[in-house]
């Protein structure tokens, strides 16, 4: 009888940390400047007790005990200097400041043995913030709504970055302890029970991770060693992370090391790299794609995703290395989401004047994957995106909204809640029938009434100066221009900020959000379904008058769907005007977005706002902004 392979992180070895090594806890951490480093177990307690680590020719202490157990708390000793948590710590149970605690990741009992992963192919994204999807805010809670997620029909959780931060509540963005779970969601294990889980119910687990910057409190790593940050380059956030300079090969691999961690020892099924444009390197292989060649090379048990989150419209990012690209798998386009923002909610500040919202560059957008390939930005100043042509469409992540989007306007307003229902159904349809990979930001799938907002838990000083940070960023736009009006903007620290963010799940059950769900989950399910819509490189993209789009997917055979999408107030699609779409086919109704079942009963929304005659062509008169699908038999 044959027995599944073991996963392969049953021989991952970390080699920094604290992790079990035979009956004894190996301890290893990079301290280059320092000359003596001593370990604290139990630090504080009765029972503290001290060890000195052996230095290594890299600059590494370490050394193994077998007086420690998992659970031990222990911190360490910098020439005398501290305590100082890990900076690779596995757990911080006692927040970011305390002492770290020793986790075995072996004992777990994963029952995903048969999980090999899922292909970018065909896949959805859900984007979610922990802290805010539940009530509860937990691993736990996000657990026990999974089933809901694999039943919409996504196919990849993402987590927003869950390594710990200071305070109780944060986007997570400000991460201290790469390597630990936030205890304001649980622990290590109840983490690793999310990911079981969601691989019992099909559904792949991606996490954002964040290697541009360490948070603005609690980043221990400047006194273990101050080849952490850059003396050449800044960030957005102060020094950046010094990938380039001297001793920048051990930097490098301390995020090298953090990206296997997060594969074997929770078992992830892929990362999202934020903000690689703020990844300031200039060595000879991008930290990203050196990455992608350890983790190809290291997991091999099953597929894995790698997607950069990157606003330069770079095709080297998605090229193999064999073509000098960084070998990932997929890059957020947002071109898409601009072009649509401009469209739908008139949105002209920052980086929305580059975008004119027209039928045209929509069009242009989609069929390419993003509109920017070299020709000048007013935003930027100068030249902005590369050519991808030959890259798969699939490889370019496209939204409506996700985190940034949403959470950093002003009043964290959904775009659900900004336009009209109709015009937000029409563009849903959009979305999930266009080529491209689709990413869902948590609660879209029901028209969550609740905003995103910007939220963060810092001491009372770093709190005060990350408020006033906030609302001066809004100084520039016109509707803030005065210190009035940006005193209305919610203050991130306020916990109202945070609870306000929090989804309300009751809200699926009653209209209008009930309508929307069902639309979503039967769009997925044509996407699910569709032979035409799993293929990410067939597309023909029409632009109809100035009122919307014509798109089909499994061009020139039977199977083939076609979507017709009005975005304005009214239009006609006359099939015979279009040649190319294949009017003297047969077509027959796969769905509109203006059944009963996805629109409220009352109000504007009573009557559908489209009619389709079969008999000429076929002739689909919209009345306001609609969609609909059809299939060639």
């Amino acid at each position: 009888m044959s027995h599944p392979a073991l996963p392969q992180e049953d021989a991952w070895r970390p080699t920094l940390g604290a992790w079990l090594e035979g009956g004894a806890v190996r301890f290893r951490v990079w301290a280059p400047a320092h000359r003596r480093v001593d370990l604290l177990l139990d630090p504080g307690t009765a029972a503290q007790r001290e060890r000195t680590l052996s230095r290594a020719g890299d600059g590494t202490f370490g050394g193994a005990f077998e007086d420690v157990a998992p659970g031990d708390l222990y911190a360490y000793l910098l020439d005398g200097e501290g305590p100082y948590p890990d900076p690779a710590s596995r757990f911080q149970p006692q927040g970011v400041h305390r002492p770290s605690a020793v986790v075995d990741a072996r004992t777990f009992r994963w029952t995903d043995r048969d999980w090999r992963g899922r292909p970018l192919g065909g896949t959805v994204i859900y984007e979610l913030h922990v802290g805010s999807f539940t009530p509860a805010g937990t691993f736990a809670a996000a657990t026990d709504r999974l089933p809901a997620l694999a039943d919409l029909g996504v196919t990849a959780v993402e987590l927003m970055p869950v390594a710990d931060f200071p305070g109780a509540r944060n986007w997570g963005y400000d991460g201290v302890s790469l390597f630990a779970p936030s205890r304001s969601y649980g622990t290590p294990d109840d983490l690793r029970r999310l990911v079981d889980a969601a691989h019992g119910l099909g559904l792949a687990v991606l996490l954002d991770v964040v290697y541009n910057h360490f948070g603005p409190d609690g980043a221990y790593f400047g006194v273990f060693s101050p080849f952490y940050l850059s003396t050449r380059h800044d960030s957005p956030w102060g020094p950046a992370v010094n990938l380039d300079g001297d001793h920048s090969d051990q930097v490098r691999a301390f995020f090298i090391e953090n990206a296997l961690h997060w594969l074997h020892e929770y078992r992830m099924d892929g990362l999202s790299f934020d903000a690689t444009h703020a990844m300031r390197d200039d060595g000879p292989s991008h930290l990203a794609a050196q990455i992608a060649m350890r983790v190809r090379a290291s997991v091999t048990d099953r597929t894995v995703l790698l997607i950069a989150e990157d606003d330069r419209n770079l095709a080297t990012i998605i090229k193999p290395p064999a073509d000098g690209g960084w070998g990932l798998d997929a890059v957020w386009a947002d071109d898409f989401h601009h072009q649509v923002r401009r469209l739908s909610a008139g949105d002209s500040d920052g980086y929305y004047q580059d975008y004119s919202g027209s039928i045209a560059d929509l069009a242009t957008t989609l069929r390419q994957g993003w509109f920017y390939c070299g020709q000048r930005s007013q935003y930027w100043g100068g030249p902005r995106g590369t050519d991808p042509a030959g890259a798969p469409l699939e490889r370019m992540v496209v939204c409506l909204q996700n985190h940034d989007q949403i959470g950093n306007r002003p009043f964290g307003e959904r775009l659900n809640s900004q336009i009209d229902p109709a015009l937000f159904r029409a563009l849903t349809a959009l979305l999930l029938f266009a080529p491209e990979t689709p990413l869902l930001f948590m609660g879209q799938e029901w028209a969550a009434s609740t905003p995103f907002l910007y939220f963060t838990h810092h001491h009372a000083d770093l709190g005060r100066l990350v408020t006033e940070g906030r609302r001066a960023e809004f100084s520039r736009f016109a509707g803030f221009a005065d210190e009035s009006s940006r005193a209305r903007i919610p203050d991130p620290q306020a916990a109202s900020t945070f609870e306000a963010s929090r989804l309300k799940w009751e809200e699926r059950a009653r209209p209008p959000h009930a309508g929307v769900l069902e639309l979503y989950r039967a769009l997925l399910g044509l996407r699910r379904s569709e032979p035409a819509l799993r293929r990410g490189d067939r597309l023909q993209v029409v632009e109809l008058d100035d009122f919307g789009l014509a798109l089909e997917r499994g061009v020139n055979g039977a199977g083939a769907l076609l979507l017709i999408v009005c975005l304005r107030e009214s239009g006609a699609f006359d099939a015979t005007r279009w040649p190319s779409l294949g009017h003297d086919a047969r077509w027959a109704l796969a769905l509109t977005t203006e059944e009963t079942r996805f629109r409220d009963s009352g109000g504007p929304d009573r009557e559908p706002g489209l009619e389709i005659d079969f008999e000429r062509g076929p002739l689909v008169r919209f009345r306001r902004p609609s969609a609909v699908i059809l299939r060639r038999p």
